[in-house]
């Protein structure tokens, strides 16, 4: 079976063509994560939302009018990446381009609950191209089920939205972290980023980019689909010490969901990010920042958060931030 859609998207082709296959542009609607390689017989891998992730080889690309790709989900028996074929063709119209989206190689209900999936996601191609980002998705913000590798790809996620409203006018803004402005907070983010994702076998050759989310989101990138090729068993090497992978990686969604606080309050922003995963973080932070790592002068004793504060703020206060 098949699931077929039309949208109309107020861009040009060309436009509209970047923002359904480049990976600064799909951040903006669809995943939390693009891997692309747009070239017949490239790959491609997109979390699309945390524990999720969509994998498949482009066939044809026509820049502007048409491309076909396998499509499948990591993990999957039933859909495994390459098994069904989506086909997306772009076509100037009155007002913008008429995007034809035809996934075909379903079973009747795969072409159902894809059919949820597209519908969703379309709607916020439109909504993406006509305010420039779609915003929190919220089919992102409460995974049912928390590991390690889920709760990083979720903060991340909370992270980089809070990063697409950061300016090159707010590079220089104080932070909380009185040794960063936002930029240099931005380069210590992706050198733990990197240093994690090193641990667990991370390529970053092809990092580029000088805007701050774009940098993030390719180091955070190679390092989860690094860390999900390796999984959470035993233990790995971090700087000179060996500790738990679950452990290390655990500390990828504090960074991720503490400087997102962060930046959202050197920037005059909110942080966008459930209390289900909030709570999981603050669990994570119980477990690493220890009075010996505190001593060491990574975080400041925790402070008073009051008998009212929610969950997100109870996570800052016990990282030392005041709220």
């Amino acid at each position: 079976m098949a699931f077929e859609k039309s949208v109309l998207v107020p861009l040009s082709a060309d436009e509209t063509f970047a923002l359904i296959t480049e990976p600064d542009r799909l951040r903006r609607w669809q995943v939390i994560t693009a891997r692309v390689d747009l070239r017949a017989g490239g790959d491609f891998r997109w979390t699309v939302i945390p524990g999720n992730s969509a994998g498949g080889t482009f066939t044809e690309v026509d820049p502007g009018r048409r491309v076909v790709f396998t499509w499948g989900w990591e993990g999957s028996a039933e859909l495994p990446p390459g098994a069904s074929t989506v086909t997306i063709t772009l076509e100037s119209a009155a007002g913008g381009t008429l995007v034809h989206l035809i996934h075909e190689g379903l079973t009747g209900e795969q072409a159902a609950s894809h059919a949820g999936g597209w519908n969703h996601y379309l709607d916020r191609l439109v909504r993406a191209a006509a305010e420039g980002d779609a915003g929190a998705d919220e089919w992102a913000a409460a995974p049912p089920e928390l590991d390690p590798i889920i709760a990083a790809e979720a903060t991340l996620a909370t992270c980089q939205l809070v990063l697409r409203g950061v300016s090159a006018a707010d590079y220089r803004n104080p932070t909380v972290c009185t040794e960063f402005d936002v930029a240099r907070l931005a380069d210590h983010l992706i050198g733990s980023v990197t240093f994690l994702g090193t641990a667990a076998g991370a390529d970053f050759s092809h990092a580029t980019g000088t805007a701050l989310e774009p940098r993030v989101a390719a180091a955070a990138q190679s390092t989860l689909e690094a860390w999900r090729a390796r999984g959470l068993d035993g233990e790995v090497k971090v700087g000179p010490h060996e500790m738990p992978a679950g452990a290390a990686l655990g500390i990828l969604s504090i960074e991720f969901g503490v400087h997102a606080w962060d930046f959202a309050q050197a920037t005059g922003q909110q942080v966008v990010v459930s209390d289900e995963v909030a709570r999981h973080v603050l669990g994570v932070a119980r477990q690493i920042i220890s009075p010996e790592v505190r001593a060491g002068g990574s975080f400041a004793d925790p402070v008073e958060a009051g008998p009212d504060a929610g969950i997100l703020d109870r996570l800052i206060a016990f990282t030392g931030r005041p709220v």
